[in-house]
Formats: C-alpha cells, sequence, structure tokens
C-alpha cells in the first residue's frame, strides 16, 4: 500500500462481515458502523467471523477500490477493538497484512 500515512484514517470494522457482500454491502456497513465521511478517502477494513479473510474498502477520487486477502493457515487479529468498531493506525493494518500481532512485554525491574 503505499498512502501518505499521516493523512489516512484507517477504521476496522468491530463485528463479523460477510464476505460475500462487495462494494454496497461494505458502503454500508462503514456508512451505519462510523460517524465519519465515507468518502473521505479513509480505509474500512472488515474481517469475517473465523477471521480467515479480511477486505478493506476505499474511496478515491474515482471511485470504489476494494482489497480482499484470504489466509491458508492462521487467523487475523481484532485486539483492541473486540465487540465494537474503531480506529487503527496505517501501521497496525501493515502488521495485520503481514500476520504480525504485536504484544506488550513489561519489563519487570
Amino acid at each position: 500500500m503505499f498512502f501518505p500515512e499521516g493523512r489516512i484514517r484507517v477504521f476496522l470494522y468491530g463485528q463479523a462481515a460477510d464476505m460475500r457482500q462487495s462494494y454496497d454491502g461494505l458502503y454500508a456497513l462503514a456508512r451505519q458502523g462510523f460517524e465519519v465521511d465515507v468518502l473521505a478517502g479513509h480505509m474500512f477494513v472488515f474481517i469475517n467471523r473465523r477471521q480467515t479473510q479480511m477486505k478493506v474498502l476505499y474511496f478515491d477520487r474515482s471511485g470504489w477500490c476494494l482489497w480482499c486477502k484470504r489466509l491458508e493457515s492462521g487467523k487475523f487479529s481484532r485486539k483492541g477493538v473486540q465487540g465494537g468498531s474503531g480506529e487503527i493506525d496505517c501501521t497496525a493494518l501493515k502488521l495485520m497484512l503481514e500476520g504480525i500481532e504485536v504484544r506488550r512485554r513489561h519489563k519487570h525491574i
């Protein structure tokens, strides 16, 4: 993905999404789930119930774009926004797409 990370906002839909939905269905979910202008170029991330498929929807100036990824093994992690929708940063999306799960480790002194 080649986006200016400072200007792009990424929203992760916290509930399981039906991966049979395409542009219009995911657009409707984004409109209902987030209180932002969905035509402003933000990215909306949807993950299925089994957490093996992800779709990223965004609007560029000429129309809707939809990226899809299906994992052959493993699962996408929705940590941090369980049960609800929320905003994540571009770095978190990139790590999710690569299958890297960040865990906090506390150093005991």
